[in-house]
């Protein structure tokens, strides 16, 4: 048997990072088979689908790096074949029309809610005569197609993550509505019943999602028998919590995959972060890892049963590590775009070996490619901003004395280098007859506005190379 997993999301957002967890756990699983990984798009709420949705979940499964091998497909485009099996159950006696008015159910819900009884449909028109269904259709009563379940049914099934499940049939709500209704006689179907067609049409042998979904797998294993097709295999995974244990929603920050990427994490970091919420590697001690090397070693047994608790310093810190390990080149082909969109100007080709040199000055810094919009600030400013720290610095005894002479020793060099620099700075603590640090962070703060920075040496020549090292010393002497 080839494993076939799919992952399905609904254009009516942006790709969820819980959705892109889902994905990541089935791109995983169908590797370490050897199977597929299908791509499909579930549109069928037309009011609330939009194709900039559906962009954005595709170039953000693109950007995770999690690749599909089939489609992706769209329910929207796919009613005829649900439109064929929603007749067949009429046509079996396994679905009917409902007449029940939206006034009917609403009462219905109160009464039970009266009495503290759980919601649910008291299928009372699970079996009328033509002649009560013609009265009804003479009223101009709109119908909707039901799906019958038996309460006194048992439904269990084998979780992969979760083991013996046991719903009962009592619990499901009464008969589910599958499809509304049409002229043509069924209309729009609804999510439980086409993706159930779905997953027997594209031969899917394991459904791997949520656990928010568990309610939905007893519905659809009924669904699956009552259309003669093999049950698939679940596995429900935990779902992604705060660090109060509650549900990760919009009010905890972003929860976007575009967002994570306009926040400056990298793809890689991200993707390893996710293969984390929920799963632990054989080895204990391993966290870094690529989706290739988790693949080889991933399995449902060392998937949690419990909520996976969001840890935004754990992702920072494996951002940082993927960042301070990756070539300059690839970094500063990164960095870039957010330099652009801080409206930094940058002049292509021409820029390119001194932005690499930046990259290289800054990058052992970073925790997120965004912080480098405010450390690059000082090399693309003809002026530099002090911070209290900066300025109290320079307000320190001999601090103006030690940057006029780094002054005149520039002027007598006939370029900088790291050596001349540090020529420069043992000359000027022997001729101000002063202590090292006095020197060194009076010209920190001279050159980048703070105390604090990437390394002061390459710095400094990094700005000498764009001529801003001698007005920058002048600026802080005569502030």
């Amino acid at each position: 048997m080839t494993v076939r997993v799919r992952i399905a999301p609904s254009p009516t957002g942006n790709l969820h990072i819980g959705t892109a967890r889902t994905a990541v756990f089935n791109w995983l699983f169908a590797h370490h088979h050897g199977g597929k990984f299908i791509l499909r798009i579930e549109d069928t709420d037309l009011e609330r689908s939009r194709p900039e949705y559906t962009d954005n979940i595709l170039a953000g499964l693109c950007w995770l790096g999690l690749n599909w091998d089939e489609g992706p497909f769209y329910q929207s485009q796919r009613l005829d074949l649900y439109k064929t099996a929603v007749q067949k159950l009429l046509d079996q006696g396994l679905a009917y029309r409902c007449y029940t008015t939206p006034e009917e159910l609403e009462a219905l819900r109160e009464a039970q809610k009266a009495r503290n009884e759980a919601p649910r449909y008291d299928n009372r028109h699970r079996n009328l005569t033509p002649e009560q269904e013609a009265a009804f259709k003479a009223e101009g009563r709109n119908f909707v197609i039901r799906f019958k379940i038996d309460d006194d049914r048992e439904i269990v099934w084998n979780d992969l993550v979760r083991e013996k499940m046991v719903w009962r049939g009592s619990d499901l709500g009464g008969d589910m509505v599958i499809a509304r209704a049409s002229e043509d006689g069924v209309g729009q179907p609804l999510y439980n019943f086409v993706v159930v067609v779905d997953d027997i049409d594209m031969q899917i042998t394991h459904i791997i999602r949520g656990e928010d979904h568990i309610a939905n797998t007893a519905k659809q294993i009924l669904l699956y028998e009552a259309l003669g097709a093999t049950i698939p295999e679940f596995a429900h995974s935990p779902l992604i919590l705060n660090m109060d244990g509650r549900k990760l929603s919009k009010r905890d920050g972003v929860t976007s995959i575009s967002d994570f990427q306009k926040m400056g994490f990298t793809p890689e970091a991200l993707v390893n972060y996710m293969t984390l919420l929920g799963w632990s590697s054989p080895e204990s001690t391993q966290e870094i890892f690529t989706l290739e090397e988790a693949a080889k070693v991933f399995s449902f047994e060392r998937v949690n049963k419990a909520g996976a608790k969001f840890d935004w310093a754990k992702l920072d810190w494996l951002n940082s590590q993927y960042i301070h390990h990756m070539p300059v080149d690839k970094l500063t082909d990164l960095l870039i775009p957010f330099w652009q969109e801080a409206g930094y100007q940058l002049d292509g080709a021409k820029d390119r070996p001194w932005l690499e040199q930046l990259t290289a000055v800054i990058g052992p810094s970073l925790t997120r490619l965004v912080e480098a919009v405010e450390m690059s600030k000082i090399f693309f400013s003809e002026t530099v901003e002090f911070s209290d720290e900066g300025s109290k610095q320079l307000q320190q005894e001999g601090s103006s004395a030690v940057l006029s002479a780094v002054i005149a020793a520039l002027e007598s060099q006939p370029g900088l280098t790291e050596a001349t620099a540090q020529e420069i700075i043992k000359q000027v603590v022997k001729q101000q007859n002063v202590k090292k640090g006095l020197v060194m962070r009076s010209l920190r703060a001279a050159l980048t506005g703070d105390v604090h920075g990437p390394d002061l040496i390459q710095s400094w020549l990094l700005l000498n190379q764009i001529g801003l090292d001698k007005p920058r010393l002048n600026q802080a002497i005569n502030s």
